[in-house]
């Protein structure tokens, strides 16, 4: 029987089914069989980097021998003890020292490999931020500086990472030196659509997304170069040779198609639209809201970007609910759900929103003016009005976000 249209719970029903998709301490063990991961002559070092971190080194840990050792790097809000490893936490999307020190910690484990070692890597969304070493010459809050002007100036997950890269030590292939000569599989869990692995985590294991003067240049055509601090500028001015990089056998293991094909199961007869919701949210906010005018439900996938224009606090989700509430404020019969797969849009405990008709009446009511929280940026303030917010708490996976679309 056709489900015409969701009701609230429904709509969260399925998008919890598109978390759970994308499980990945289910997705580490399968893959671990999958692969038949050989055991070296040595030791087995297993580090495991993400917002799945902790769930994936479980999996891992249960499959395989006791390792040598064995390091988790998640956020603090995914932090918790896993058992036969050490669990270190640090801030996402900001870094702070505490990823320095965790980053520092991945180098110390790395250093003691040989040849005859192993080193097994299982890498989720989050990665980024998480063990931030930076270059000589730059320092951790330069680091930080730069994340918040790239998250900030509405760069999508390839153009941020492609400048991250170039002031790091393990991203970018990075991890592959610090580990040498011990060889490195990678089970990866993807938060990008499209699923490059040189952006997922910024590539730990795999080769730069391009050179110091294509981070240069882009900084330059967004108006960047001039704000970011002359340390960063000194190295992206810097000798750009390519340098060899040792070979890793990197696995995909879930991803954000996956979790839309999940959600679009959940809600019988809606339908999974495989072109991914990409770009600015206000670009974004138009073609759902085109969709108001046909009958049925979709499920789309996708990263929004937000420029921040305004000091209020949200995230691309909560700000895609709140554009469609105010294109469609007041008309009867449909129902939109935006969301984090990680449980965490931008730095808010809400994983994102589900709005309708009467959501800008409900802002109104409760003494908010919707459109000048949304200049403000501040469309979690907007939705909490509402009562719309969908909050889930941290999930312990990250395939980017989901979409659902209905229409009475």
């Amino acid at each position: 029987m056709q489900q015409a249209f969701p009701n609230p719970d429904q709509m969260r029903a399925a998008f919890l089914a598109a978390v759970a998709a994308a499980d990945p301490a289910s997705a580490a063990t399968r893959a671990l069989h999958a692969h038949q991961f050989s055991l070296p002559k040595g030791r087995l070092f297993v580090l495991a980097i993400g917002k799945a971190a902790g769930a994936m080194m479980g999996a891992a840990l249960a499959v395989l021998p006791k390792p040598q050792t064995a390091l988790v790097v998640t956020n603090y809000e995914n932090a918790g003890p896993v058992a036969g490893a050490r669990v270190m936490a640090a801030g996402h999307p900001v870094p702070d020292e505490n990823g320095l020190q965790a980053g520092l910690a991945v180098h110390k484990m790395l250093a003691r490999t040989t040849r005859d070692d192993a080193v097994l890597v299982l890498v989720s969304g989050g990665g980024s931020a998480l063990v931030p070493v930076p270059v000589s010459g730059v320092t951790v809050d330069d680091k930080i500086k730069v994340n918040r002007l790239l998250l900030g100036a509405g760069l999508d997950i390839t153009q941020m990472n492609l400048v991250r890269q170039h002031l790091s030590r393990l991203k970018g292939g990075g991890l592959l030196r610090a580990a040498a000569p011990a060889p490195v599989t990678a089970l990866i869990l993807s938060d990008v659509i499209g699923d490059d692995l040189r952006v997922i985590a910024s590539g730990p294991t795999v080769a730069p997304i391009g050179t110091r003067a294509d981070a240069m240049r882009l900084l330059e055509d967004r108006g960047l170069w001039s704000v970011v601090p002359e340390s960063v500028r000194g190295v992206l001015r810097s000798d750009d040779a390519p340098r060899p990089l040792p070979e890793a056998a990197n696995h995909l293991i879930g991803s954000n198609t996956q979790s839309v094909a999940a959600a679009a199961r959940a809600l019988p007869g809606a339908l999974a639209d495989p072109v991914p919701l990409l770009g600015d949210v206000a670009d974004a906010a138009t073609r759902i809201v085109a969709l108001a005018d046909r009958p049925g439900m979709t499920v789309l996938g996708g990263e929004t970007t937000v420029t921040l224009r305004g000091t209020g606090m949200g995230g691309r989700n909560q700000e895609l609910a709140l554009r469609v509430a105010l294109a469609l404020a007041g008309r009867p019969g449909w129902r939109f759900l935006s969301a984090g797969t990680d449980g965490r849009d931008g730095p808010t405990d809400a994983a994102g929103a589900i709005v309708d008709g009467g959501t800008v009446a409900r802002i109104q009511a409760a003494g908010g003016d919707p459109q000048a929280l949304l200049a403000n940026n501040d469309s979690y303030a907007a939705l909490k009005l509402a009562g719309d917010l969908l909050v889930t708490g941290g999930t312990g996976t990250n395939v980017a976000d989901i979409q659902i679309m209905a229409v009475a």
